[in-house]
């Protein structure tokens, strides 16, 4: 199966420090859904694995976070996409769940369910955390530069390994030309 496994805020659409909490501050990045199209068009199955910390901390419930992603949905359905499932973590950060990352377990619990080994997958996003879960299961991390990832790239510490990209587009371009410049 070829499986491309993407953030969503900060990597699809604009990130927030306040958070998505809503479907009118969901707005995709420039060239982030015809990218995800473009996977789709080549075979790609594309999750989303994202922490949605706002639906622990009482920001948002589950049927705006639904609402989010039908948002979404539809706009990726427009340019020809589609995202296969999403699995996100609605734990805050001190919860000590093993689902939010950096931990992998909704790394893990994707692989189970699409029955899927994920060596080699590339896995992107824009923060450390994303980075370092993919890492810890041996996917093929790739930070884009949007979102947070100028910040990421800049304090370092990044998974050995990483390759990096200016933008979801950029990041696409290099899986389907087989890492080819």
């Amino acid at each position: 199966m070829k499986l491309v496994i993407l953030d969503r805020d900060g990597v699809i659409n604009f990130d927030s420090a306040q958070y998505i909490k809503n479907p009118a501050e969901w707005k995709p990045i420039p060239g982030a859904l015809e990218a995800v199209a473009r996977l789709n068009q080549a075979g790609y199955k594309v999750v989303i694995v994202t922490n949605q910390s706002g639906i622990g901390r009482g920001l948002f419930d589950m049927d705006t976070l639904n609402a989010i992603h039908e948002k979404m949905y539809q706009a990726l359905f427009a340019v020809g996409g589609r995202i296969d499932a999403i699995f996100y973590c609605p734990h805050p950060a001190d919860s000590g769940c093993d689902c939010r990352k950096p931990s992998p377990g909704l790394f893990k619990r994707l692989a189970e369910c699409l029955n899927a080994n994920l060596v080699g997958v590339p896995a992107i996003g824009d923060s450390l955390r994303d980075l370092q879960a993919a890492a810890a299961v041996d996917c093929q991390p790739m930070l884009v530069l949007t979102g947070k990832g100028e910040k990421t790239r800049e304090e370092g510490h990044l998974p050995p390994n990483t390759l990096e990209f200016a933008d979801l587009a950029a990041a696409v371009e290099h899986i389907l030309t087989g890492g080819e410049a």
